[in-house]
């Protein structure tokens, strides 16, 4: 099979969808890679790394799309990739498209064939190639949210860690999931005061057992909510429906219950965000005020660390990419890929993302 990797094109996004041990991994089983041109040099991968792995260099992202019968990238494809994609085509890469209807729209004209890493779903029900990046996603809206509550950068001067004689700041965690727990175990780690809001009791349960006292954990109610916004110093919304749009669990109303310069961290941004008051921010504008709380809704956390990300990434993506390459379209009927086909032959098929489009 012929594999295309372009360099991503989204605002501040380093990360590449191979690096040189999985094009060497694609290569000696006789496929043909292409990577255009500088697409790993943000993570410290150049030309000549691809080449001595056995890849061809492109000159553009057109030659890439071209060639390919397999496109596989990191972020959402951009208007002027959608409209590069071919029909039959096979496009590998995170789609988020229950937020995005535009970029469906562009896919279902492409009649290319597109299969989303965030819903791709393993026999056990976990999602295997979203994990990571909510891992370090999770893990870095700690530290942004510290950063942003720096008086300096406009938040309240609270320190999560505290000092002594002073109460540490606290840290409200919407969702207990992969992100959520990310999170409290970085918060933590700081010696923040950490609550985790969930409506699973077994997952609150879960995470009691894991981190002891240290941990305080609430079932999730708009009560429940708005009592821990009155004393939030940092609030990250950590909550997923696969596929779907993220529920807005924080209205702006919500806001007037918490101290002016506290920070928000949305993390489910990708999938429409779970504060009302959310819009995508880039890593070159990462915040804005609403009634002067710190909004920090980037759409591609990860990127901030594309070096780790990307290896973490690729880790999880490549036994996927190498199926592709063996076995084409066939391979989406396996179990390894269920859940992942968003887009077939002009049409949307994960019932997720119909039915949030068509809200």
């Amino acid at each position: 099979m012929r594999i295309g990797v372009p360099k991503e094109i989204k605002n501040h996004e380093y990360r590449v969808g191979l690096l040189p041990s999985g094009v060497r991994e694609l290569t000696r089983r006789n496929h043909k890679v292409v990577i255009e041109t500088q697409a790993g040099a943000g993570v410290g991968f150049s030309d000549e790394d691809y080449m001595n792995a056995g890849a061809i260099i492109a000159g553009s992202a057109q030659e890439i799309y071209q060639f390919a019968d397999l496109v596989v990238k990191v972020k959402e494809p951009q208007p002027n990739e959608c409209l590069m994609l071919k029909p039959g085509q096979l496009l590998f890469t995170y789609l988020h498209l229950a937020a995005d209807a535009h970029q469906a729209e562009l896919l279902k004209a492409s009649g290319c064939t597109a299969i989303g890493y965030e819903t791709l779903m393993d026999a056990d029900g976990h999602l295997p190639l979203l994990t990571p990046m909510s891992e370090i996603a999770g893990r870095f809206a700690v530290q942004s949210g510290a950063y942003f509550l720096q008086k300096a950068t406009g938040g309240s001067g609270v320190l999560l860690s505290g000092a002594p004689g002073v109460l540490p700041g606290h840290v409200v965690i919407l969702g207990g999931g992969v992100v959520g727990e990310s999170v409290l175990r970085v918060a933590l780690g700081l010696g923040a005061r950490v609550t985790v809001l969930d409506r699973n009791i077994n997952r609150l349960r879960q995470l009691e057992e894991i981190y002891g006292n240290c941990l305080h954990t609430l079932y999730s109610t708009t009560d429940a909510i708005e009592m821990e916004l009155l004393d939030a110093d940092l609030v990250v919304g950590a909550v997923l429906i696969p596929g779907g749009a993220a529920p807005k669990l924080v209205n702006r109303e919500m806001l007037s219950l918490m101290k002016h310069g506290s920070v928000l961290v949305d993390v489910a941004i990708d999938q429409g965000g779970c504060f009302a008051t959310s819009r995508p921010t880039t890593h070159a504008d990462p915040i804005y005020q609403v009634d002067g709380i710190i909004h920090y809704c980037v759409a591609n956390i990860p990127s901030a660390v594309a070096r780790t990300a990307t290896q973490a990434l690729t880790n999880a993506t490549l036994p996927y990419v190498l199926q592709l390459a063996e076995q084409g379209e066939e391979a989406l009927s396996t179990p390894a890929f269920s859940g992942g086909l968003n887009v077939k032959a002009g049409q949307i098929v994960h019932p997720a993302v119909v039915a949030a489009l068509a809200q």
